[in-house]
Parts: structure tokens; C-alpha cells; sequence
């Protein structure tokens, strides 16, 4: 009890930084001009161009006593985000049964244009959601399937969703094909002959991660769907670490279903997420709260959940005008370079074994690592030492037979941020 005592302490010390009054600094100043200096220049040359990336830095009020390197779980918000998200909350306020339900509704429909937009997708086929787990889990849930039907999935996929599908298992009687995928991998067609191998007759769907979220390994998600729509098998894809941060649109993939969460690379409120699906399989899938027409080909049948937090879900449009500011494209050989950058860094120690494709055709900007000699409790006392010793705030790895430290840099994140980091985690391993 004395040693948790002694932790709770030095933890409580060490995010001090994220104190609100002393530490947080916002200046969105000279942020426009920055993106209009970017989009003079290259993705490429504009990757490396840290005094206009520092600009865009000072357009997110983070703590400076604290380096944030968990955009893959939540992202901070831009300033301008954090300022909508106060005046929709003051607006709803004032009456919410009226500002709210009459006057803030009216602005939803333009919303779901922007974001559908952004997304890649008919406005008919897309429904706002609090993040990727209630997105997939509808899907999961409201499939029509039948013992004995079988559903691919992979043992590295997202802890949720593979709780998800093990209850329809248990309940159902559906059957699950498990897959497991050497990570790291860039051998494109070894990961397509990996599932290929795993369909049969009785597969019904198939569920895919985009990029995984333990390692960064991306999927050919593309090319699985194109076997799989030549199957008749319906496909899920898991976009949570794809979606604004890879250039992409979701018709592009040709997926049935398809879900994200907003607070991660789009920097949106907590708590936002979308769901894509099919027009053609809206009426075939049941809702996740019941709703008068199960049967209904509308996508608002989704949505049937209760009070929504509209002032949360309006912000979003302000996180979509910020990420198309910077251009997806150049925010892509942002974080790229980034990881470039850093996994070049660690990767030289004779004990570090990355778990990120270096090839960018399977990644993009999440690094993660495994330390020879460490067990899954040294790895957790690694990651507390980075946050109480060195104010680095990193994540585990510990799913599926991975292990190792996770770094997710962001468009605020520069290379001093990333030296810090790779010193750090030097340190800890020969100390």
C-alpha cells in the first residue's frame, strides 16, 4: 500500500503539466499564413519545414510540461475546436429543449454534407457516432447471421471488436476463423494469401483493420475487399487509425461497413465518431437501439440512442475546417516524416525490435517497439518512467502476443519533442 501511496504521489507530480492555470499556452497566430506558406511547397518539402510545422503547433493549447505522443488513442483539439465546442455548449444552455432541439438540429444536415465529404461517401450512407467501438459494434450486433456461419477475423484486430464478434459467437452460434498476421509485415500479397487461405463457403464476413492500432501495420484493405465482394462476403473495416491521417476516401476501399473515431487524427471533440454503410444494406442491418422500423433503408435509424450531445457533434465541423487548412496530403508527409524520423532514431539499439513496417506502402505514423530481455510488467514500468521521470507520455502494447511501447506523433509534435522521447527510452533501457 506504502508503494501505491509512493506512485500515486510522483504521478500526481509528474502531470502537474496538464494544470490549466500556469501551464497551457494557445496562440493560434500566424497558423493561417503557415498553411498558406505549406501549400506553396511539396508534401515532401513541406514535411521537414519545422519553423511553418511550429506555427501550426501554437493552434493547440497542449501542456509544455508534458510531451503528448498518444494522438492513436485521443488527440488534444486545435484551439478553434475548443472554442466552438464552448459557444454550441453556451447556445444549448440557454434553453436546451429549444436551442438545442430547434436551432442547433438545423445545422446537422450541412455537417453531415462536410463530413460525408471529407469521408468519401453519400450523406445517405453515413451516421455520426460517439467513436469506432459503438460504429463496428452496431454493425457487429445487426448483422443477419446464422449458426454455423463463419466470420474472419484477425487475433491482432482491436480488443472491442473482438469482444464484439465473441459475443455473437456465444449467443449466435456463429463460427470464428481466426488469422494471425506477422507483424511487421510489407509483404502485401503474403497478407492477402493469409485471409484468402481463411475463406470458405460458409464465410459471411470478413472484419478488417486498416492499420492496425497496436503496430501501425497497414492492410491492403483495398485489394481484401475486391476478394472478398468476388466471394459474396461482406466486409467491416475498422478505420480508427486511418481516417485523417492517410489519404483515402471510403469508396475508394469499396467496404460494406466502415468505422472511425473523430477524436483521434481529426482532432475532433471526445466522444465523435462515424459510421459508414452500404445504401443497399442499411434495411438489412438491424440498429443497435431499437427504433419503430427496423426494416427502414434510412441511416438515421442508426442514430435511435436518445438525447445526442449536438453542441459536441456541430465542433466537428470546425476540426474538419482545421484538418483541410493543413491538407491532407500534407499533413500525411507530416506524420510520415515524423516517424521516419523517430523510428530512425531507436532503431539502431542493439535491443530495440521494431514491431512498424518501415515501408510507408504498411504504415504510417504509429511506431511501436518490443525491448529483448523485458516482460510485459517491465514494459508497464517503462511507460510510467517516460510520464514520472521524463514527462513523455507514451502507451502499451500488451495484445495478442504483442508487446512493446507505442509513439503516436501528431502535426503538433516536433523533433525536439521526438529527441526527448528517443533519449529517454534510451536512458531507461541501460540504466
Amino acid at each position: 500500500m506504502q508503494a501505491r501511496r509512493n506512485f500515486l504521489k510522483r504521478m500526481a507530480i509528474a502531470t502537474a503539466g496538464f494544470s490549466i492555470l500556469g501551464h497551457f499556452k494557445a496562440n493560434g497566430a500566424g497558423v493561417a499564413d503557415a498553411s498558406h506558406a505549406l501549400q506553396q511547397l511539396t508534401p515532401e518539402q513541406g514535411s521537414y519545414n519545422e519553423d511553418l510545422w511550429n506555427q501550426i503547433r501554437l493552434a493547440y493549447p497542449i501542456s509544455r510540461g508534458v510531451i503528448y505522443l498518444n494522438s492513436g488513442g485521443v488527440s488534444p483539439h486545435p484551439k478553434v475546436v475548443q472554442d466552438a465546442l464552448f459557444r454550441y455548449h453556451q447556445l444549448a444552455n440557454l434553453g436546451p429543449s429549444l436551442y438545442m432541439n430547434r436551432h442547433l438540429k438545423k445545422e446537422v444536415p450541412p455537417l453531415r454534407r462536410k463530413l460525408a465529404a471529407l469521408a468519401g461517401c453519400q450523406v445517405e450512407e453515413l451516421s455520426i457516432k460517439r467513436n469506432t467501438t459503438e460504429a463496428l459494434t452496431t454493425v457487429i450486433m445487426g448483422l443477419n447471421l446464422q449458426a454455423g456461419d463463419e466470420v474472419v477475423l484477425a487475433r491482432q484486430d482491436y480488443p472491442n471488436m473482438v469482444h464484439a464478434w465473441k459475443q455473437r459467437e456465444k449467443r449466435d452460434n456463429i463460427t470464428l476463423v481466426w488469422v494471425d498476421l506477422p507483424m511487421p509485415s510489407d509483404d502485401g500479397q503474403q497478407l492477402i494469401e493469409i485471409y484468402k487461405n481463411a475463406f470458405t463457403r460458409k464465410t459471411k464476413v470478413v472484419h478488417l483493420t486498416h492499420v492496425n492500432n497496436w503496430t501501425g501495420q497497414m492492410l491492403p484493405v483495398k485489394d481484401l475487399c475486391r476478394l472478398a465482394k468476388e466471394r459474396n462476403i461482406q466486409t467491416v473495416v475498422d478505420g480508427a487509425h486511418s481516417f485523417a491521417q492517410i489519404n483515402f476516401r471510403i469508396d475508394d476501399l469499396d467496404c460494406d461497413y466502415f468505422g472511425t473515431s473523430l477524436h483521434k487524427w481529426l482532432s475532433a471533440p471526445l466522444g465523435t465518431g462515424l459510421l459508414y454503410v452500404r445504401k443497399s444494406l442499411i434495411s438489412q442491418l438491424w440498429p443497435l437501439y431499437a427504433t419503430a422500423d427496423p426494416y427502414s433503408d434510412s441511416i438515421y435509424k442508426f442514430e435511435g440512442q436518445g438525447t445526442h450531445d449536438l453542441p459536441n457533434e456541430m465542433a466537428i465541423g470546425e476540426a474538419i475546417t482545421f484538418h483541410e487548412m493543413i491538407g491532407i496530403d500534407r499533413k500525411e508527409a507530416r506524420l510520415r516524416y515524423l516517424k521516419k524520423y523517430f523510428a530512425k532514431k531507436i532503431s539502431s539499439h542493439p535491443r530495440i525490435k521494431m514491431l512498424t513496417p518501415e515501408d510507408p506502402q504498411f504504415s504510417t505514423c504509429l511506431v511501436s517497439f518490443d525491448i529483448d530481455g523485458t516482460t510485459n510488467k517491465d514494459i508497464d514500468m517503462m511507460v510510467r518512467d517516460l510520464l514520472l521521470k521524463y514527462n513523455v507520455l507514451a502507451s502499451i502494447v500488451n495484445w495478442a502476443e504483442l508487446k512493446g511501447i507505442r509513439v503516436t506523433p501528431n502535426v503538433f509534435t516536433n523533433l525536439k519533442d521526438l529527441d526527448q522521447c528517443s533519449e529517454a527510452i534510451i536512458e531507461l533501457i541501460e540504466s
